[in-house]
């Protein structure tokens, strides 16, 4: 399992340690992955997904997960994300059309 944000793709960025001494050692710095369930309200399904808390804000910021995915881009999406992004453009494609009948 990566640690990569799969709606974000903030991943683990290297940098280093620097002492007083001026020594200095390689080191990691982690994004802060959270495994959270989000509604999908165009699907009516909850859907798992391993994302940053800062992505998790941004969610919430723009309403959801219907929401956030029809404005992401697709170049840091992950696999399962873009495939929800489809599912999601397609579902409401056909909503307008429902109603309108």
């Amino acid at each position: 399992m990566s640690r990569e944000c799969e709606l974000t793709g903030k991943a683990v960025l290297y940098g280093n340690n620097v002492s007083h001494a001026n020594n200095k050692t390689r080191r990691r710095f982690l994004p802060n992955l959270v495994r959270v369930t989000l509604i999908s309200e165009a699907l009516n399904q909850n859907v798992r997904l391993r994302i940053s808390a800062n992505a998790l804000r941004t969610v919430e910021h723009r309403g959801g997960l219907d929401a956030f995915l029809i404005k992401a881009g697709t170049e840091d999406l992950s696999q399962r994300a873009r495939l929800l992004k489809k599912q999601i453009a397609k579902k409401l494609a056909e909503q307008p059309e429902a109603t309108a009948a």
